[in-house]
């Protein structure tokens, strides 16, 4: 899967050594297998005392976030590699009922059309 970089983490990378041709690697420099990352992920999550939360849930957050900033459904699935339908699911059953600005802008939305504007 290829995914643009925004600017803020194109210039952190482009500041920081280059060990590999992935942006994750183990501290011997090399990709992350499967397994070494899960384990890895696992200890850190509980040294940061984390819980309640998983791994997927990062993604979760991404296409809620993708969401908010205006991106289609289709758009999100191309960045976080869920299907259409997940995505949909996605942000129905988790976070857009959780989010006061998208509500705030519905309104804004419906406000402007009574008034016969064109407010995005």
């Amino acid at each position: 899967m290829v995914i643009p970089v925004g600017a803020p983490l194109k210039a952190l990378l482009d500041a920081t050594p280059k060990q590999a041709i992935t942006i994750l690697t183990t501290t011997a420099g090399t990709a992350w297998t499967s397994m070494g990352f899960s384990a890895t992920w696992r200890k850190v999550v509980a040294k940061a005392q984390i819980t309640g939360l998983t791994f997927h849930d990062l993604r979760g957050t991404a296409v809620t976030r993708l969401a908010v900033a205006g991106c289609s459904e289709a758009e999100i699935a191309t960045i976080t590699g869920h299907s259409l339908r997940d995505v949909g699911a996605i942000l129905d059953a988790h976070y857009l009922s959780r989010d006061s600005r998208m509500a705030e802008s519905a309104i804004r939305k419906l406000e402007a059309h009574g008034k016969g504007t064109d407010l995005q």
